[in-house]
C-alpha cells in the first residue's frame, strides 16, 4: 500500500490518490483543485486545523506537531 508523500496517509483504495490517478504519489487531500499538490505553506495550514479539529490543540502546538510530522515525509524533505 501505498502512503502519501505529502501527509502520510495511507493510500488503499483509487479514490485515495489524487484525481483517482494511482500514478500519483500524493492523496486527495493534499491537492488543489486542478489536481496539482499542495505547497508546504497549504500542507503544512491544513494538518494544523487537522489536528486541532482531532486531538484539540491549541494553535501554536497543532502547528509544531505538523511541522514535526511534515519533516519526515518525502515531499518536504531538504
Amino acid at each position: 500500500m501505498k502512503t502519501c508523500i505529502a501527509c502520510g496517509m495511507p493510500m488503499a483504495a483509487k479514490e485515495d490518490f489524487a484525481m483517482g490517478d494511482e500514478s500519483k504519489a500524493y492523496c486527495k487531500y493534499c491537492m488543489r483543485q486542478d489536481g496539482s499538490m499542495h505547497s508546504y505553506d497549504e500542507k503544512l495550514e491544513s494538518m494544523t486545523e487537522f489536528i486541532i479539529k482531532t486531538q484539540g490543540m491549541d494553535k501554536g502546538a497543532a502547528k509544531n506537531a505538523a511541522r514535526s510530522m511534515m519533516e519526515k515525509l518525502p515531499a518536504w524533505k531538504k
